[in-house]
């Protein structure tokens, strides 16, 4: 997503020889832009790995373009992006070197190891090699409309939110309740990936409980790290922890709403939350998630998405059918297309749930100590909104009411779990690696015989 560009001078002095080495590639590279087009100086310009400026700077993704034979995004959207926006010269260039190659993760940790009974279930209906050939549980579908299976799976689930809960307990203080439908939302903290859009929904939820409607128990738990200096990332960070802290105070949510920001948010902690989720919160604005890899571990769990489509969700939602997925959101394109006269004003006039929000966050409802605090963020939201959280927030709102709806048909859900486990076996890392050996490294596997000692 930034395309570094690093200074010549500073590179020219720490290593000198090598910048010797990129311009010289750099001038053999535009002799061959110049003999493709001859009378288009401005997309030689476009193109060139050293920019012909007063303060140079060398553009690092043309230099890994021109210097590879491969180039293939993570997610098939992402490899789009990347031959229609961020490389299109290139791909028009060099179109056979642009490839897609989907992410995967491995069921050795993310099944086999974060979630053993569901290991043992598989061991039972697809035999034990399916670690190493994911396909084979596929299995699971046969069993989708068995009452008994369907009862067994959520009997796994259970168990697992129960272990969550005894692990979390001495860490949050809350008394959780694993009959709940857990939220769970868990990744590095960005503004794109939009934990404030769960956040605001959070809040949406509290207000409707306090207005007396009927909704369905609910645990909503976020984790993540924000970089050391991404201020608003930890603005947001903040802003779940108040909002957490209010509700866990408030008598009358108990049993129905809790809400937790997890502290030190690893992977050891995310093979206890992923077996655990009911619900995958992958909900980044359109066209900035490169693939995700967390929708895949949490849908091999048994978790259903709530996505935009963006990143592998497009992918995810294609292979676990749309019944099984809850969408909301602006695709790709319409972003772009909102983003040339974007007014998140005139969403906010249009949506009097999210007024009602913006307002009690406004006026410090949920930081006493200090009224103005979220002030700034509010005024971002009404003026720039800069990742369409409002624009997407109402559809974002009815795919949370489906989730609600769903849930309460404990077969249903407990259905398309089991779609969700057996139809993604595509994004295991076996797969992967798999396609980058076959179509990039040129290389074969090697069988490997272990001998009894």
């Amino acid at each position: 997503e930034a395309l570094e560009r690093w200074p010549a001078s500073m590179f020219g002095n720490l290593l000198p020889r090598h910048l010797e080495l990129i311009r010289e590639i750099d001038r053999r590279f535009l002799q061959t832009v110049l003999v493709r087009w001859p009378d288009e100086p401005e997309r030689v310009d476009r193109m060139r790995i050293v920019t012909d400026e007063d303060h140079a700077q060398v553009r690092m993704a043309h230099l890994a373009t021109v210097g590879s034979h491969a180039v293939n995004g993570v997610a098939a959207l992402h490899s789009e992006l990347i031959k229609s926006h961020l490389l299109p010269d290139f791909a028009e260039l060099y179109p056979e070197r642009f490839q897609n190659k989907t992410n995967g993760v491995t069921p050795r940790r993310w099944i086999k190891g974060a979630n053993p009974e569901l290991a043992e279930l598989f061991d039972e209906i697809a035999g034990e090699g399916w670690a190493r050939d994911l396909a084979r549980v596929q299995a699971v579908e046969q069993h989708a409309d068995d009452p008994a299976f369907l009862e067994r799976l959520a009997g796994i689930k259970l168990r697992n939110k129960e272990r969550l809960v005894a692990h979390l307990d001495p860490i949050l203080g809350l008394d959780l309740d694993p009959a709940a439908l857990f939220d769970i939302q868990i990744k590095r903290i960005h503004e794109y990936k939009r934990q404030l859009l769960a956040g605001l929904a959070v809040v949406a939820r509290f207000l409707r409980l306090k207005d007396g409607e009927d909704l369905p128990p609910r645990v909503v738990l976020f984790g993540g790290k924000a970089a050391p200096g991404y201020v608003m990332a930890k603005h947001h960070i903040r802003f779940l922890s108040d909002v957490a802290q209010m509700i866990d105070q408030d008598p009358q949510l108990r049993g129905r709403l809790s809400m937790a920001f997890v502290p030190n948010y690893n992977v050891s902690l995310a093979e206890r939350l992923i077996p655990a989720a009911d619900l995958s919160e992958q909900i980044s604005m359109a066209g900035k998630e490169a693939s995700g890899t967390g929708n895949m571990k949490f849908a091999m769990n048994g978790a259903l998405t709530i996505g935009t489509l963006d990143g592998a969700n497009i992918e995810i939602r294609d292979a676990v059918g749309e019944d099984h997925f809850f969408l909301f959101g602006h695709t790709a394109a319409g972003v772009q297309a909102l983003k040339q006269d974007y007014v998140p004003e005139r969403f906010i006039a249009e949506s009097p749930l999210l007024q009602r929000v913006l307002a009690l966050i406004e006026r410090g409802f949920f930081c006493h100590d200090d009224p103005g605090r979220y002030r700034d963020l509010v005024a971002e939201l009404r003026h720039i909104d800069t990742w369409l959280v409002c624009a997407d927030f109402d559809s974002y709102i009815a795919a949370q009411d489906r989730v609600d709806a769903a849930w309460q048909d404990p077969t249903g859900w407990q259905r398309s779990a089991a779609m969700n486990i057996a139809r993604v076996h595509g994004f295991s890392s076996d797969r992967t690696i798999a396609e980058y050996a076959r179509d990039i490294w040129n290389v074969s596997s090697v069988p490997v015989t272990l001998e009894e000692r």
